[in-house]
């Protein structure tokens, strides 16, 4: 069986849309300390998504890669523990 790591995205900037390159992904709002509870969204057959937890508007365009953004440097990658 095959896994694939579902993207996580944040919206420290306070972005009014973000466009990305899938439709499964994660929504944590802000960076910790200050994200909100890392919610699962599924656009289904849409091409939109809003967030109910920052209504961050998420926008699919095919064509983006699975981690990138636009604007960009909204992709969240969780430091490893020290």
């Amino acid at each position: 069986m095959a896994h694939s790591v579902v993207p996580h995205f944040h919206n420290e900037s306070g972005a009014a849309s973000i466009a990305i390159g899938v439709r499964e992904f994660m929504c944590v709002g802000a960076k910790p300390p200050f994200d909100h509870p890392h919610v699962f969204l599924d656009m289904g057959d849409g091409d939109e998504k809003i967030c109910p937890y920052c209504s961050t508007l998420y926008k699919y365009r095919a064509d983006l890669g699975p981690e990138a953004t636009d604007p960009p440097g909204h992709l969240f990658t969780e430091r490893a523990a020290a």
